[in-house]
């Protein structure tokens, strides 16, 4: 099918922040160069964006302990390379429109657990707000450029 034809995948995208104001990234299990991400994942039918959020989170960091700072208005989209259509998501979708939330992790860093069922990380940190854009795939750099603003205004308005 041709790429311009496929729907995008709604999902959501969790800015998850510590005490210090760092971001939680990990690098993914299938594409283990030194790119990473935060996680994010698909909503499900009949799922509403917070439980999306809120179950994307768990299945992917065992992380439970959370405060919704905010939920940004807008959605952000990405569209895949052609090499990688077809390949992701069984090929039913040429990108992502994604409900992005801001939220603070209350706990420890030892109940972080990416060993999940399906794990998707090889690998996390904590990483300054600021080097988002530079660890991230090319293709969803405008995302993250787009987010840290958002990011920021959000922390110093606390």
């Amino acid at each position: 099918m041709i790429k311009s034809k496929l729907p995008l995948r709604l999902g959501v995208g969790i800015i998850l922040l510590n005490k210090e104001n760092k971001v939680f990234v990990g690098k993914r299990k299938d594409n283990p160069t030194d790119t990473w991400q935060m996680p994010q994942g698909g909503v499900d039918e009949g799922e509403n964006f917070v439980d999306a959020m809120k179950r994307e989170l768990t299945e992917e960091t065992s992380i439970k302990n959370i405060k919704i700072i905010k939920e940004l208005q807008e959605l952000t989209i990405y569209e895949l390379p052609r090499y990688l259509v077809g390949k992701i998501w069984k090929g039913k979708y040429k990108g992502q429109k994604q409900k992005w939330f801001i939220v603070r992790f209350l706990g420890k860093d030892n109940e972080i657990d990416i060993n999940t069922q399906r794990p998707e990380f090889i690998e996390w940190r904590w990483l300054n707000i600021d080097n988002l854009p530079q660890v991230i795939v090319p293709f969803k750099k405008k995302v993250y450029e787009e987010l840290l603003p958002k990011i920021k205004s959000s922390i110093n308005s606390r």
